[in-house]
C-alpha cells in the first residue's frame, strides 16, 4: 500500500521523491541520511493507519514520521494514498494485515 524507499542514495543520482526516506513517489526527505557503502543504516518508523468511512474514504489519512541514522527525514507527513508506480495516489480501503512482506536476495 505505502512505501517508504530506502534505495541507496550514497553518491547515487536519482528523482527526488525516490531518494532514501522519501514516500515514494508523493513526499521528498528532509535530507539525504544516507551512511557510505560498508556503513550501517538504521530507520525509525513511527507510522499512524488510516481511518476509512463507510464508502472507503479516509476519515483520517495515514501518516508517518521518520528517521534514518537519527536524522529527521519525513516529520508527521500524510500519505496521500497508495505509492503507485505508475499513476497518482489512490485511496483504497484495507483492514488488519502485515505491515510489510520484504524480500531478501
Amino acid at each position: 500500500m505505502y512505501e517508504i524507499h530506502v534505495l541507496d542514495c550514497y553518491g547515487n543520482e536519482t528523482y527526488v521523491n525516490g531518494q532514501a526516506g522519501s514516500v515514494y513517489k508523493q513526499t521528498l526527505p528532509l535530507a539525504n541520511a544516507m551512511r557510505k557503502p560498508g556503513e550501517w543504516n538504521s530507520y525509525d518508523i513511527i507510522y499512524t493507519a488510516p481511518i476509512f468511512k463507510k464508502d472507503g474514504t479516509y476519515r483520517m489519512p495515514p501518516w508517518v514520521t521518520l528517521l534514518q541514522n537519527g536524522i529527521l527525514l519525513q516529520n508527521n507527513t500524510t500519505i496521500l494514498g497508495t505509492t503507485e508506480y505508475i499513476g497518482f495516489p489512490r485511496v483504497r480501503k484495507y483492514g488488519i494485515g502485515p505491515m510489510a512482506k520484504n524480500k531478501l536476495f
